[in-house]
Order: C-alpha cells, then sequence, then structure tokens
C-alpha cells in the first residue's frame, strides 16, 4: 500500500504529491548529462521532479550542459561546486539541498538504468522501508557494466564489508551507488557521514548501526554511456580505511587511521634501506639517518597521493610541501634516530627492534604536526 503521510487531497479527489529528488554527481560527465535526463524526465508524469546536478567543477563543460538544460526544465537544478570535490561529498551535499520526499542518489554515466527508480520508489512506498538500494548482486539483478576482473574485486569488497557491519548481512551489496531514501530517517546519519570515506553507503550504514530499515531491488548494471570509470588506487585504498574505521568501532578517526598505514610502509622502507646500506660496509649508526629521512619522504608522497588527496600538493607546492614536512618531522627524525640508536646501544643489538621503537615515539606527533601544518586540515 502507498504511504498515506505522501498524499494529499485535491478538488478531483486523492493524488499522490510524491516529491522526487534525483541527486546525480559529476565530474567530467559533459557526454553522459543529455542521455540520462532525456530517460529521468518522463518520471515527471508520475511526480513531482527535481533533478539535481552536483558537479565538482568539471573541466568538460559538465555545468554548462547542465545550465543549458536547466533553461528548457524547470525540473532541472545544479550545484556546482569549487574548493571542494569527492563522490562521497557530493552525494552528501546534493541529499542535504534536495527538497524531495524521497531522495534517489544515481550515477549519471548510465550504468544505473533510470527505469529502476521508480521500480525501487515504488518498493520503499509500498514496505515502509527508510533505504532501498539497487543491487548489483541481488540473485535477480543483471551486471553487464562490470569487467570480470572488477566483478571479483566487487564481489570481494563486499564480502569483507559484510563482516565489519553484522547488523546488515541480509544485505549484498554494500557498495552501490544506487539508492532511494527518506530524508527524514536518514538525514541525522547523513549529516554525520564522514565525506573522505570509500562509498558513502557503506558509510551511512555503519553510522546507522542497524537503525535503518533496509531492503534491496535487483538493478540492471548497464556499460558507461561515455567516459572513463573514476576507480582508481586511491579508492581501493579507502575501502581498506573504511573497513579498519568500522571494525575500531569509529573511535580512531579516519585519516589516523591512513595516516598508520602509510607509516607501515614507510617502516619497510626504512628497513630496507638501512639494509642496503649496511650491505654496502657502512656502520648501523651511518646507516640509519639516510634510511630514516629516505622513509620520511615516501611517507609525504604517500600520504600527499592518498591520505590527504583531497588536500594533495602538486607542482611547486609539492617540493614546499616536501621541505614542510621534513621540517616538521625533523624533530621526531631526531628522535627516531636517538632511540633506536640508544635501543641498539643499551636494550638489545637488534636492527629491526631498534629501528621500530624510533619510529612508533614519532608517529603521533607526525600525524598532528604534518596534517596541520602541510597539509592544512584539522
Amino acid at each position: 500500500m502507498s504511504d498515506p503521510s505522501l498524499t494529499t487531497r485535491s478538488s478531483s479527489g486523492v493524488r499522490p504529491q510524491l516529491r522526487l529528488s534525483v541527486v546525480l554527481p559529476t565530474f567530467n560527465e559533459r557526454d553522459n548529462v543529455a542521455p540520462i535526463v532525456a530517460e529521468l524526465l518522463p518520471l515527471g508524469e508520475r511526480y513531482d521532479l527535481e533533478i539535481l546536478f552536483v558537479d565538482d567543477d568539471s573541466a568538460d563543460g559538465t555545468a554548462e550542459v547542465v545550465r543549458d538544460l536547466a533553461h528548457r526544465h524547470d525540473a532541472i537544478r545544479l550545484i556546482r561546486r569549487v574548493g571542494r570535490a569527492g563522490l562521497s561529498s557530493a552525494i552528501k551535499e546534493g541529499i542535504l539541498d534536495a527538497t524531495g520526499d524521497l531522495v534517489v542518489v544515481m550515477d549519471c554515466d548510465g550504468q544505473h538504468e533510470p527505469a529502476t527508480v521508480a521500480r525501487a520508489v515504488e518498493h520503499l512506498l509500498a514496505t515502509g522501508f527508510d533505504l532501498v538500494i539497487g543491487s548489483r548482486f541481488h540473485v535477480e539483478a543483471e551486471i553487464l557494466g562490470l569487467s570480470d576482473r572488477r566483478e571479483r574485486n566487487s564481489t570481494w569488497a563486499n564480502a569483507v564489508a559484510c563482516f565489519s557491519l553484522p547488523r546488515y548481512r541480509a544485505l549484498t551489496d554494500f557498495m552501490s551507488g544506487f539508492f532511494v531514501l527518506r530524508p527524514e530517517a536518514a538525514l541525522p546519519f547523513v549529516r554525520r557521514v564522514d565525506v573522505n570515506g570509500f562509498k558513502f553507503l557503506y558509510e551511512l550504514l555503519a553510522l546507522s548501526g542497524g537503525r535503518l530499515r533496509v531492503s534491496e531491488v535487483p538493478l540492471s548494471f548497464q556499460p558507461r554511456i561515455a567516459g572513463d570509470s573514476k576507480l582508481d588506487l586511491a579508492i581501493v585504498w579507502d575501502l581498506g580505511v573504511s573497513i579498519l574505521h568500522t571494525l575500531l568501532l569509529r573511535s580512531v578517526p579516519r585519516r589516523a587511521i591512513s595516516f598508520a598505514l602509510v607509516g607501515a610502509s614507510g617502516v619497510v622502507v626504512q628497513l630496507l634501506v638501512n639494509r642496503l646500506l649496511m650491505a654496502v660496509g657502512w656502520s648501523f649508526e651511518q646507516a640509519l639517518p639516510p634510511a630514516v629521512v629516505t622513509a620520511a619522504t615516501s611517507n609525504y608522497l604517500i600520504n600527499n597521493a592518498l591520505t590527504f588527496r583531497f588536500q594533495r600538493q602538486k607542482g611547486l607546492a609539492l617540493l614546499r610541501g616536501l621541505c614542510k614536512f621534513l621540517v616538521v618531522a625533523s624533530l621526531p627524525v631526531l628522535a627516531n634516530v636517538g632511540v633506536a640508536s640508544a635501543f641498539y646501544s643499551l636494550v638489545s643489538a637488534d636492527t629491526f627492534w631498534a629501528q621500530l621503537a624510533g619510529i612508533v615515539v614519532v608517529f603521533v606527533w607526525n600525524y598532528a604536526a604534518s596534517s596541520k601544518f602541510v597539509w592544512n586540515s584539522p
């Protein structure tokens, strides 16, 4: 049965007055805009329709295409974001700015069929759920738009996500970019979503802790209309960080987890450089300083690419940032060398534990100071 809260009486009797907002995050999707609009506009015959494009200041003219279409169709709105970016951030902003009784989030690349919108909305209204997900892995779903490798990776990611979200283990697609929600139920959690997260839906489910009533409908996942997938190493990295964040009960900041994982790679770099230099005749004490500096440089470059990618330094700024990072890290570098040398001389002549002792001492300082002074992030 339909939801009575979304029905009002007119002079001709009772008729549905559902305002439906469709949020479409975009970044360099110029060629996809017109086709997706053409498929969504017919929904205006069933709903009071709002199509909300949230564009991250695309360089290919995406916003200009949307603006031109908005002049011809009252249902279309544009939010053009300058100085802020990211898929989760765009979804969050779109949901918060949407004016609909229900909000649909979907990709703009044509991989999510607009025909699924009405089916998902009707399912939500008929069942009373707070959130309905378009699942690529539902038993009745059809996947045409994923390569075999990406399908395997998505299946693995969903399995790990399922383990980290025990209250939603009946679900099949925690990483979907297609879902419909009731704002009154979801907004308290939407407001708290960390926009640096891997997938908005996963973060929303993790924050809700089982308090949202969730269902799924099968999704026919299509090939992209145009353009390239935005999947890259940074997004895969975010998956690991998001799941660790959830497993740690969100008690440790996401960026601290990412910073620690990068620091672990720095441990490997420092140990390898130290071992190589000692292999060519340097003493442990002689090899340690260049090993520490090399590890610090590696940490900076990886953190710039992953942990702080939304404040990523480029060009000359990258070199200035490296100098600032090394200055910020200079005291801990000295502490690293001093503690490691003292451990090696006084506690144990074990190069691994000696270096690890120095690394542990400086982690907190490096994270707090570099966040603030290198990437200007609280």
